[in-house]
């Protein structure tokens, strides 16, 4: 295809490392003294953060936070690629602190990226966040010293802290994953991996543009370019088995009338599967007749959201006959709004590409509406991967080459476990993090790791996360955390350490709780992401926030039975 305007090529840089934004800061003072020493030095300054910092200085411990980016809101500050959202309503996906919502108020139930970005200007106004933040401040290095009883952190810029405490508020997504096409240095358009998005946009009306991935960022790229963009491609290896949004405009009125209710139901969500405001059917999806069924998933489904994943019979992610009919229910409702045959059976195919729900579905508003416009199409890489990049375009591995000017990278990440093994940490024994976890991550209740005394993560490997709404789980482990630590500190404890044979029986009840499951029939980011090499293994707890916060507040109850515990 020729080009639709003469394009002028330019040079490009595009990030791939968080150390890209590493700064040596002028201001010394603070939380960027040279040799700082606090009681508490978290990593991250999104909600686990946020929400860590607040907590901790609470109870009275000097606490700061380190940011490789250079503000507070995490993924939200990162993704502002086109359409970026979250796919939580609110008020679930929000601090359950009344001073931050009694004086604030959202403008739909689905914010989108600028959204949070004003919602975290916020917190701060109210609360004093920033006042503690490190920005462009990334840790490269940690080991903890037991002599000592200090955490001893490097990072990027050269700078030394000392912290009896180390908390990683770093969640699931902050390594990037960009597959190593040949070529991509050759390419003379603009290419950007979508959570290293340039600020100031990128302009793709006239252009010949590409999305590679379709995840929730491939999607939701999709759903902005698709009527903008000169011409567009959707590069697909699997597809997206995405269900209806229904996103809407909230008004003050509505929000206002709400609120006296907010604390029951932020109790509420952590009572729920999956954190959020609604939970499972309590029946089985054969206890219905098909019609009976027909009519429950039709409900749902109008409902929208999250609903048509965790809200339905609560088998479907357990019984395979039963998870068949979710699937063709949306199969049904999916393919009708798709005109073209052939695209039709690659986006929504009769026969499902793999059980519904197990991998994270996503939402969407007009995704499958833009591959009906002339100039979409999907390119099906399934078979036909991409052999490399050229100066003009992509080349896949049968000869075909697609002419482009505008390249989106919407790959994800090393999700989960590659947060943590990115951060340069060494047990006592000397050992790295990266190596210990090679053959599969190991965590004692999904917050601890045993050879990393008073070292707590949150959102992360073995909590969870990937499969519960974020600000549900950040409170439910940073409360845990922040107990753990005041009974630390009451009992004058100089460090805890997890024990191993405690990670050994985690990992295996994380193991046993997702083998009752059909999460293991598929490659997906719940058995840890499509990283070349990387261990097939789950990597959250799929037993649910209920039963999670049970079983960790158990632990708390008896540490002694999982913790080896240090007097000061």
């Amino acid at each position: 295809m020729g080009s639709i305007e003469e394009t002028v090529f330019r040079p490009k840089k595009y990030n791939t490392a968080l150390t890209d934004y590493s700064a040596i800061h002028d201001d010394e003072t603070g939380p960027y003294a040279k040799n700082l020493e606090v009681d508490a030095l978290v990593v991250g300054a999104g909600f686990a953060g946020v929400f860590m910092l607040k907590t901790l200085r609470d109870r009275g411990l000097k606490t700061v936070i380190f940011e490789a980016g250079n503000e507070t809101g995490g993924t939200w500050r990162w993704n502002c690629y086109p359409g970026a959202g979250v796919d939580s309503e609110v008020p679930e996906y929000e601090f359950s602190w009344p001073e931050v919502y009694n004086t604030w108020n959202w403008p739909s139930n689905y914010p989108d990226y600028k959204d949070l970005r004003d919602y975290f200007d916020h917190v701060d106004k109210v609360i004093g966040i920033k006042k503690d933040c490190a920005f462009n401040t990334v840790v490269v290095g940690a080991q903890f010293d037991t002599n000592e009883g200090r955490w001893n952190v490097k990072t990027a810029d050269g700078r030394t802290t000392k912290a009896k405490y180390l908390v990683l508020g770093t969640g699931f997504a902050a390594k990037r994953y960009i597959p190593s096409w040949p070529g991509m240095d050759k390419f003379k358009g603009i290419v950007h991996h979508s959570s290293f998005w340039p600020e100031e946009g990128v302009e793709v009306q006239n252009k010949r543009c590409a999305i590679i991935g379709t995840g929730a960022s491939g999607v939701q790229i999709t759903q902005a370019w698709g009527p903008v963009a000169g011409d567009l491609k959707v590069f697909q290896r699997t597809p997206n088995l995405a269900i209806p949004m229904r996103k809407r405009d909230l008004t003050v009125e509505e929000q206002e009338r709400l609120k006296p209710y907010y604390p029951e139901l932020f109790r509420y969500r952590e009572t729920n599967f999956a954190g959020f405001l609604y939970g499972w059917c309590e029946r089985n999806t054969f206890d219905d007749t098909p019609e009976e069924r027909e009519a429950f998933y039709e409900r749902v489904w109008k409902e929208g959201g999250f609903r048509y994943w965790v809200a339905i019979y609560k088998d479907n992610l357990m019984n395979a006959e039963a998870n068949k009919e979710s699937y063709n229910f949306w199969a049904k409702k999916t393919r009708a709004r798709i005109d073209d045959p052939k695209t039709r059976e690659l986006l929504a195919p009769r026969e499902m590409p793999h059980y519904f729900g197990i991998k994270r579905p996503c939402l969407e508003k007009t995704y499958y509406e833009q591959f009906n416009r002339e100039s979409v199409h999907l390119v099906n890489i399934k078979s036909n991967p991409i052999r490399e990049f050229t100066e003009t375009g992509i080349t896949l591995e049968d000869g075909t080459h697609h002419e482009l000017d505008v390249v989106a990278v919407a790959t994800g990440f090393d999700v989960v476990t590659g947060v943590m093994t990115q951060l340069g940490l060494k047990s006592i024994d000397g050992v790295e993090l990266k190596k210990e976890w090679s053959p599969g991550a190991k965590t004692y209740l999904g917050m601890t790791v045993s050879g990393y005394p008073n070292m707590f993560h949150i959102y992360g490997a073995h909590g969870p996360t990937l499969l519960c709404n974020g600000p549900t789980s950040v409170e439910v482990q940073g409360r845990w955390i922040s107990d753990a630590i005041a009974k630390i500190e009451a009992n004058n404890i100089k460090y805890i350490n997890p024990k191993i044979e405690a990670a050994d029986s985690w990992k295996n009840h994380v193991l046993e709780l997702n083998n009752q499951t059909l999460f293991p029939t598929t490659h997906s980011t719940y058995m840890g992401g499509s990283i070349p090499g990387k261990v097939y293994e789950p990597v959250s707890y799929s037993g649910g926030v209920p039963a999670y916060a049970s079983e960790v507040r158990q632990a708390l109850d008896n540490w002694e039975e999982g913790f080896d515990i240090f007097k000061a």
